[in-house]
């Protein structure tokens, strides 16, 4: 099976997912992972699908032009062998979210000390909430502790910036269950 990486953003309406997934039905192809999410009224939407026979973007023709004719960007790669079904992340899942008054640098002095202590990061989500008085800047992310790390570790890594950010931030871990 050949691997593909296929980006699409656009302005947010109902339908995208739908028309997308048709075509690629209607291709034979098979989805790996994915992500969809409304980034500022944006839509983005990132997927790692299969095929069995298509080895090239031209191997897809134009069958993403009805897209890119509702004024959809699509962006499409071939992936290297290796790895594109299935992340091989090691470690214990931790939930950590933070909230406070937006401003800049919140995203980047998080990730900073996160990436410092060998945490990968496998998803992040912020949102502006509350009022245009009073807006709120919410951050989930979903990240993998390096071994020997712990829940109150990453607690400690982060109180510092708590303080001077006046932010809140939680974090819990996630226990791992296996069917």
């Amino acid at each position: 099976m050949n691997h593909f990486a296929l980006t699409i953003v656009g302005r947010d309406r109902p339908g995208i997912v739908s028309q997308v997934t048709e075509i690629l039905f209607n291709l034979g192809c098979n989805l790996a992972d994915s992500s969809c999410s409304i980034l500022g009224g944006q839509f983005a939407m990132i997927l790692i699908l299969g095929h069995p026979e298509f080895t090239s973007l031209e191997s897809f023709g134009d069958a993403f032009k009805p897209l890119e004719e509702t004024d959809l960007t699509v962006a499409l790669r071939v992936l290297k062998p290796g790895g594109e079904t299935r992340s091989q992340i090691e470690g214990d899942l931790c939930m950590i979210s933070v909230y406070g008054a937006d401003k800049p640098g919140i995203v980047y002095r998080v990730a900073k000390i996160l990436g410092d202590k060998q945490v990968n990061i496998t998803d992040l989500n912020t949102k502006l909430v509350g009022t245009e008085e009073r807006p709120v800047y919410v951050m989930v992310i979903e990240a993998c502790l390096p071994e020997g790390a712990e829940e109150n570790d990453v607690n400690n890594w982060l109180a510092p910036i708590r303080d001077e950010l006046q932010i809140d931030i939680t974090v819990r871990t996630i226990p791992t269950v296996e069917l």
